[in-house]
């Protein structure tokens, strides 16, 4: 891909999961197209408050490289672009509701943690 992450030699699996799902936009950008089957650039930067054309652009291209997301273009005018998830990215549905879940409960009890060393909950 020519960026400075992808040219790294990855030793490790985490490795290699943190560079493809590894960045601010990626995850959200999964989970937004979760959602609907077919979205086009627009509609997900609209989604996706905060995210520049660039930041959006450059994760789409990364998630595409790793056969995460498929992009589709048709030759019309004006032009047309979707992106959808592929077989592969819609097999990482069920690992990200789990480690959401993992998240919520780590989040609860970290809340009960912090509670009980309040001062004055003795």
């Amino acid at each position: 891909m020519g960026n400075n992450r992808s040219d790294k030699p990855l030793t490790t699996p985490v490795q290699y999961l943190l560079q493809v799902l590894g960045s601010k936009w990626k995850l959200p950008i999964l989970c937004t197209l979760s959602k609907k089957d077919v979205l086009r650039f627009n509609e997900l930067k609209r989604e996706l408050a905060g995210i520049t054309n660039m930041s959006l652009s450059n994760c789409l291209q990364e998630l595409e490289h790793y056969k995460i997301i498929k992009r589709v273009q048709y030759l019309e005018m004006p032009p047309r672009v979707e992106y959808s998830l592929t077989d592969n990215g819609k097999s990482l549905l069920p690992i990200l509701k789990d480690l959401d879940e993992w998240v919520n409960k780590q989040l609860e009890i970290n809340c009960e943690i912090a509670q009980e060393t309040e001062p004055g909950n003795s």
